[in-house]
């Protein structure tokens, strides 16, 4: 596990977009967090260091976002999964089969259907305000 610390959204930014250089397709990266800890800025940086430049934004709604790309990037926010049933409906399975990289936001909520080689990173307040702990573990 790699442990990192961020002073501001930028350098979080940064970070999350050295991570996206050794992604590869069918990657599966869960994020965990509380609320307005960066796991959507993590996640811009990220989408950005794949070189896409699709506005990112956090799909509590919508559930998930495709933001399209080489690998094919998919974005979930599963904020509002409390069921099995629930995941089911979101589709989430079928994305699970296929050569994209899926983004999970929430994935305190669906730790149970994540796969065992899924990239998870928890992401807590540091010191200061805008002080982030970033631990990926591989």
């Amino acid at each position: 596990m790699e442990t990192c610390h961020t002073k501001s959204v930028d350098e979080t930014m940064l970070l999350a977009a050295e991570l996206a250089k050794q992604a590869r397709g069918g990657g599966v990266y869960a994020f965990f967090g509380g609320m307005g800890m960066g796991k959507t800025a993590f996640i811009k940086g990220f989408v950005k260091g794949m070189g896409n430049s699709d506005h990112v934004s956090s799909p509590t709604f919508a559930l998930v976002n495709d933001y399209g790309g080489d690998p094919h990037i998919y974005h979930f926010d599963m904020y509002r999964v409390e069921s099995w049933d629930d995941l089911c409906s979101t589709g989430f399975f079928d994305y699970m089969d296929g050569d994209s990289i899926l983004l999970i936001e929430w994935s305190e909520n669906i730790e149970a259907a994540l796969p065992d080689d899924a990239v998870r990173i928890t992401i807590s307040m540091g010191e200061s305000e805008n002080e982030r702990v970033i631990s990926i573990d591989n």
